[in-house]
């Protein structure tokens, strides 16, 4: 998916998420940013929630690491443990 020409308002020159989009359109937005970030983690990878915060930190410029977290596991877009001490990417969506 060309997730650069769908979210053009929302990146930045680097391809970075700028804000969180609302949730007019039905979330549309929402579900297409949280699917660009989810495209960062890698399939088959186990990250702690600091390599977690990293990777998304390096996607996007309104500093809300754990909103974006939060976020893509509610999604069912990455998967943890329950006790939140390691991530991967849900490859079953």
């Amino acid at each position: 998916m060309d997730y650069q020409a769908e979210l053009k308002s929302y990146l930045d020159e680097q391809g970075r998420v700028k804000e969180w989009p609302s949730k007019r359109n039905k979330g549309k937005f929402q579900k297409l940013v949280l699917e660009y970030l989810a495209s960062k983690f890698e399939s088959g990878v186990t990250y702690t929630e600091k390599e977690v915060n990293t990777l998304l930190n390096q996607y996007h410029t309104f500093g809300d690491p754990a909103l974006l977290r939060r976020e893509l596991f509610e999604n069912g877009l990455i998967d943890r443990k329950r006790d939140g001490s390691a991530y991967w990417r849900n490859t079953q969506n």
